[in-house]
C-alpha cells in the first residue's frame, strides 16, 4: 500500500462513503495519511450503540468527568488538515421511539453537534469551498439547548449550495442572507421563528424546500419567489398556513386541520395534499396543475373545494378512520378532465357505494390498491371500474403482499381472460415500503 501513487490513494479515499473508514485507511498506510489532506468531503455517523456500549461502561463511576465520547474529538481531529472541504456530513443516530429514556437521557452535550461553541471551532477553517452542510444532532442533548448555528453558518457559509439540519433547537437572531443557498431541509426542528419571517428574508434563492417536523410555527408564511420543489409536513396546529411561491412547480403539503390555507403557486404542476379537513381554503388559481394526490379522513370535504379543469392524473386515498362519501358525479364536477385515476386500499374498498351511471369516459388509465382478494367481490368491483370508465385501456391494481399467492393468480387469471383487450399491469403493495410492479408471470 505504501507504494501507491498518492493520487491514486486519494481517489481510493474519496471513494469511500464513511470516514470512519478513510480514518482506518490513514493508520494502515502512510500513503493514505499522507494524501488525506487532498480530501474534499467528511460523512461522520455516530451509532447509537457507541453511545450506549460507552455510558455503559462509565455508569458505575462516580467521576463523570470520565464519560467523554469521542465523536467531537474524532471530527475535529478529521477536518484539521483538510482545508478544501466541500462537503460535510454528521450524523447521531437517535433512539428508536421504543427505547426508554432512561437508557438514554444524560446531562452532557458530547453528542450535541449544533452546539455553538463545537461549530465555531471547526466551520470558519472550512467555510471556504464548502457546498454542502449536514448536521443530523442528537435530541436528547439538543432538545433544550437552543443553537446558534443558523447565524453561524449564514456568517460563514456564503458559498454553500445544499444544507440540512436535524433534530435541534434552533435560534434565528443575526442571520445574514444566504443568496447562494438553493435546497434547504429542516427535520425534527423546534425553531425560533413563528411565522417564518427571518426564514423567508435569509434563504431568498432557495429552489428545494422541505420542512419536516418544524415546531413552533403560529402563523407561518413562505414566501419564496425561486422555489421550485417543496415539502412541508406540518405538526402543529397553526391557525393560518400561507404558500406564495409563483415558480412552484411540485408541493407535497401535510398538515392536520388549518383553520385556513392560502396558496398562491400558478405553476404548480404536482400537488399532494393530505390534511384532516379543510376549513377555509383559498387558491389563486393553479393554471398548470396536471397531478393531484388527495388524501384526508374526509375526502368530500376536501373535495368541494377544488375546481380543477387541468387536472389529468388523480389520487384518493383515505385516511384510517374516515370514509369517502362521495359520488362520482362530485368527482366529475372537481375534476372533469381527468384521464388517470388511481385509488388507495380504503377508497377502492367503497367503490362500489357510488359506483352509477355517470361514467368516466375521460378516464383512459385506472390504478387500485386491493387489500383483500375476493373471488367474487373483488372481480365485481374490477367489473365496476370497467363500467364506469369505459373508455379505459390500461389498468394497473396492486394486490397487497399478504394476499396468499394461489388466490391472486386465479384473480389475475380471470381478468386477463374475461377483458384480454385491456392492457393489465400488476404488482405488489405494503403498508411503509415502496410499491414493487411486475409482470402477471413475475406475480405468479
Amino acid at each position: 500500500m505504501d507504494n501507491l501513487p498518492e493520487s491514486l490513494a486519494l481517489e481510493i479515499l474519496s471513494r469511500l462513503d464513511d470516514s470512519a473508514a478513510v480514518a482506518c485507511c490513514r493508520m494502515a498506510s502512510k500513503t493514505f495519511n499522507s494524501a488525506y489532506p487532498g480530501l474534499k468531503f467528511i460523512n461522520l455517523q455516530w451509532r447509537l450503540k457507541w453511545y450506549l456500549e460507552s455510558r455503559s461502561r462509565v455508569s458505575s463511576s462516580s467521576n463523570s468527568s470520565q464519560f467523554t465520547p469521542s465523536l467531537k474529538r474524532v471530527f475535529l481531529n478529521l477536518v484539521s488538515n483538510l482545508s478544501a472541504l466541500e462537503s460535510v456530513r454528521i450524523g447521531v443516530e437517535n433512539p428508536p421511539p421504543d427505547v426508554l429514556n432512561a437508557d438514554v437521557e444524560d446531562d452532557g452535550d458530547d453528542l450535541h453537534i449544533t452546539d455553538g461553541g463545537f461549530v465555531k471551532e471547526w466551520l470558519p477553517r472550512v467555510s471556504g469551498a464548502l457546498k454542502l452542510l449536514s448536521l443530523s444532532d442528537f435530541w436528547v442533548q439538543s432538545s433544550t439547548r437552543r443553537s446558534e448555528v443558523l447565524s453561524l453558518i449564514s456568517a460563514h457559509c456564503q458559498n454553500l449550495i445544499e444544507l440540512e439540519l436535524k433534530n435541534a433547537w434552533l435560534a434565528v437572531q443575526n442571520m445574514n442572507v444566504m443568496p447562494m443557498l438553493t435546497s434547504l431541509t429542516l427535520e425534527l426542528i423546534r425553531l425560533d421563528d413563528k411565522n417564518l419571517t427571518e426564514f423567508n428574508t435569509s434563504f431568498p434563492n432557495l429552489q428545494v424546500l422541505n420542512l419536516i417536523d418544524v415546531r413552533g410555527l403560529k402563523m407561518p408564511m413562505i414566501h419564496l419567489l425561486n422555489l421550485k420543489t417543496c415539502h412541508w409536513i406540518v405538526t402543529d396546529s397553526p391557525s393560518y398556513i400561507c404558500i406564495i411561491t409563483p415558480n412552484l412547480i411540485t408541493l407535497r403539503l401535510e398538515c392536520r386541520s388549518p383553520a385556513a390555507l392560502y396558496i398562491e403557486a400558478p405553476l404548480c404542476y404536482n400537488l399532494h395534499l393530505a390534511v384532516d379537513h379543510l376549513n377555509a381554503f383559498a387558491v389563486k388559481k393553479f393554471e398548470n396543475l396536471k397531478i393531484v394526490q388527495l388524501e384526508s379522513s374526509n375526502i368530500y370535504s376536501v373535495i368541494r373545494k377544488f375546481r380543477m379543469e387541468t387536472v389529468e392524473t388523480l389520487t384518493l386515498d383515505i385516511r384510517a378512520g374516515g370514509n369517502s362519501k362521495f359520488t362520482l358525479e362530485d368527482l366529475l364536477c372537481t375534476f372533469p378532465n381527468i384521464t388517470s385515476l388511481c385509488f388507495k386500499p380504503r377508497v377502492w374498498s367503497e367503490f362500489e357505494v357510488w359506483c352509477g351511471n355517470i361514467g368516466l369516459k375521460g378516464v383512459k388509465r385506472f390504478c387500485g390498491y386491493l387489500s383483500v382478494v375476493d373471488p367474487l367481490m373483488t372481480f365485481a368491483l374490477v367489473d365496476c371500474v370497467l363500467e364506469e370508465c369505459f373508455n379505459c385501456v390500461e389498468i394497473s391494481l396492486l394486490i397487497h403482499r399478504s394476499v396468499a399467492s394461489n388466490i391472486s393468480k386465479r384473480f389475475i387469471t380471470r381478468c386477463t381472460a374475461e377483458w384480454p383487450e385491456v392492457k393489465w399491469t400488476w404488482g405488489i403493495w405494503e403498508e411503509g415500503r415502496e410499491d414493487y410492479w411486475m409482470t402477471g408471470e413475475q406475480l405468479l
